[in-house]
């Protein structure tokens, strides 16, 4: 039988596009292992995965600013390279597929250190630092964007995102039943990231008089941020995250209210989904969500509102205009090339399983 790890976490972007690739490499006779954190995101996205074993292992994040924990991460990433090297003698896998994210650094290093082969993926239009230290050790590391690809040299390869296929197969009228929304508006997604968007979400609510007499908002807030006062309100419905059915609730979208993620923004392109993007400012991230949003826009798929201009007043004037342009936008993503890479980075795996 062959055998692969698949690793990657730190948020819901490092994780889906395993989901997008786990029943065809299941189907093609792979045995799948996951090593991730024990208590991150991902273990709750792939613990539960039929067919997964999964094992956890310990993970420090690689800072750019100060921060105490910059003391002690060092040993905790140690740690995980030693688990990892442990946990990759006990399986043998074939290869090691990288989402990336902080969890991953040791387990690639780790593979090399065992020769097992390391495919890595970055989603952004530059690799992060995590990816840029895992193409240290990887054979290739597949791309979402050329842009990126070209940033990396001989290993880069420019395969597109992995998506799920049931992404393509939800269904508005259950997306509808689930928000108890009648259809007669169209309907603005509001999605925050696995983290949720606290600014904007507070500049959406604050905007919510202006913006319902023409949408019915589905605002997807993020974990503990729901506003009870807002529990009723004609045309509001809010959850902190959909899991089921989210496909549905894609559905049943018109218009997407986004941070500025690339797997989120390549899966709404893939839909066709007029989208109003906040990338997450620098004074918390590298940038890489700015430049996403930079490259959607000048391409004519997006529109952006940085977050340092968001007021509600400006959030309800920009979703206007999203509205407006509605048309222009879909009619620039239909000339966009397919946007699932799932083949691509498969095809990939393939070849570097001997």
């Amino acid at each position: 039988m062959k055998k692969i790890v698949l690793t990657g976490g730190g948020t819901a972007g490092h994780v889906t596009p395993h989901l997008a690739l786990l029943a065809r490499l299941q189907a093609e006779g792979y045995q799948v292992d996951y090593i991730g954190t024990a208590e991150g995101i991902e273990r709750g996205m792939m613990a539960d995965q039929a067919g997964v074993r999964y094992h956890a292992i310990s993970s420090g994040k690689l800072r750019r600013y100060f921060s105490w924990r910059n003391l002690s991460d060092p040993f905790r990433v140690l740690a995980g390279f030693c688990q990892s090297y442990r946990i990759l003698g006990q399986v043998q896998p074939d290869l090691v597929f990288s989402k990336g994210g902080f969890v991953a650094v040791p387990v690639v290093a780790a593979a090399w250190l065992r020769k097992i082969p390391v495919l890595a993926h970055e989603s952004d239009i530059t690799p992060g630092l995590a990816n840029r230290i895992s193409a240290v050790f990887a054979k290739q590391v597949a791309t979402t964007f050329p842009e990126c690809a070209k940033a990396l040299g001989k290993k880069g390869v420019h395969t597109g995102t992995p998506m799920r296929p049931e992404l393509f197969e939800g269904s508005r009228e259950k997306g509808l039943a689930f928000t108890g929304f009648d259809g007669k508006k169209p309907v603005l997604l509001m999605m925050g990231g696995s983290q949720g968007a606290q600014a904007v979400n507070e500049a959406l609510r604050a905007a919510l008089p202006q913006i319902l007499p023409r949408v019915d908002v589905l605002h997807l807030c993020g974990k503990g941020k729901l506003a009870p006062e807002l529990q009723g309100t004609p045309g509001y419905f809010q959850a902190e995250f959909v899991s089921e059915g989210l496909n549905d609730v894609l559905a049943a979208a018109d218009y997407v209210l986004s941070r500025a993620g690339a797997t989120a923004i390549s899966e709404f392109l893939a839909l066709k989904k007029p989208m109003l993007l906040v990338p997450l400012p620098l004074s918390a991230s590298r940038g890489d969500q700015i430049v996403n949003a930079e490259d959607f826009e000048k391409r004519g798929l997006a529109k952006v509102l940085p977050q340092e201009q968001m007021t509600p007043d400006s959030l309800a004037s920009a979703l206007f205009d999203l509205m407006d342009q509605a048309d222009h936008l879909k009619a620039n993503m239909a000339k966009e090339p397919g946007a699932d890479g799932s083949e691509a980075v498969l095809a990939l795996i393939r070849g570097l399983v001997t």
